[in-house]
């Protein structure tokens, strides 16, 4: 089904701001609530946002809410992360997600392969 590729993953400072980009390949993106989340070394991968297929519906954890929006752009069929005041703490792989059922993303049927963001202190 769809194809998703992240990029814009680096190497920051705490402070910093970051943006993530999801392509996806197709031409049902907007058939899909979209998602990111993101995995540090030793830990379990953990929900960071979702934005519904229309983009009006947003959902945060709360380590982010207030630091992170995410967003969509289903003309460009991208989705896209932006990270600001980023500390140590959000250093991880994100994976940009996809699920056809729900916005909560509980179960995505599709991931990307992963960009690395470090946050130095």
């Amino acid at each position: 089904q769809v194809q998703l590729v992240e990029s814009g993953g680096r190497l920051a400072q705490a402070g910093d701001s970051l943006r993530l980009s999801c392509a996806a390949s197709g031409r049902t993106f907007n058939s899909y609530n979209m998602g990111w989340f993101r995995q540090a070394p030793g830990k379990e991968r953990e929900f960071v946002a979702a934005i519904n297929r229309s983009g009006r519906t947003t959902f945060y954890a709360d380590s982010v809410k207030g630091r992170f929006t995410i967003s969509r752009d289903n003309g460009k069929n991208t989705v896209y992360l932006q990270m600001s005041s980023l500390k140590p703490e959000d250093t991880a792989v994100y994976y940009c997600a996809a699920d056809q059922v729900s916005v909560t993303m509980r179960l995505p049927s599709t991931w990307g392969q992963g960009t690395q963001v470090t946050v130095s202190s």
